[in-house]
């Protein structure tokens, strides 16, 4: 059983950056694939950012270019750096990994105002 805690969310302006951070209950070297899930109010929840177990990165088109995706696997962390954020980029974040089955975390909220 995987455990995710996020942490890092808040309130920003439009244009501003935050960091996300999730940490794991095991080792992420182990783990398939890390990332970030959001959902707005409203929408779906869908894929943000991903990274592998080989540390390659994937990225939704509407965050390319403002979002990275990074991880510390000796601290057992994946982090979310965001920038240029937009109104658009409200929702909730929600860390996730898979390893063998899917994991949730509880999520964080991020809240870009204009």
């Amino acid at each position: 059983q995987v455990q995710l805690v996020e942490s890092g969310g808040g309130l920003v302006q439009a244009g501003g950056s935050l960091r996300l951070s999730c940490v794991a209950s095991e080792n992420i070297f182990s783990i398939n694939v890390m990332g970030w899930y959001r959902q707005a109010p409203g929408k779906q929840r869908e894929m943000v950012a991903l990274i592998t177990g080989g540390g390659v990165p994937n990225y939704a088109e509407s965050v390319k270019g403002r979002f990275a995706i990074s991880r510390d696997i000796a601290k057992n962390m994946v982090y979310l750096q965001m920038n240029s954020l937009q109104p658009e980029d409200t929702a909730v974040y929600t860390c996730y990994a898979f390893i063998s089955r899917t994991y949730w975390g509880r999520g964080a909220l991020v809240t870009v105002s204009s």
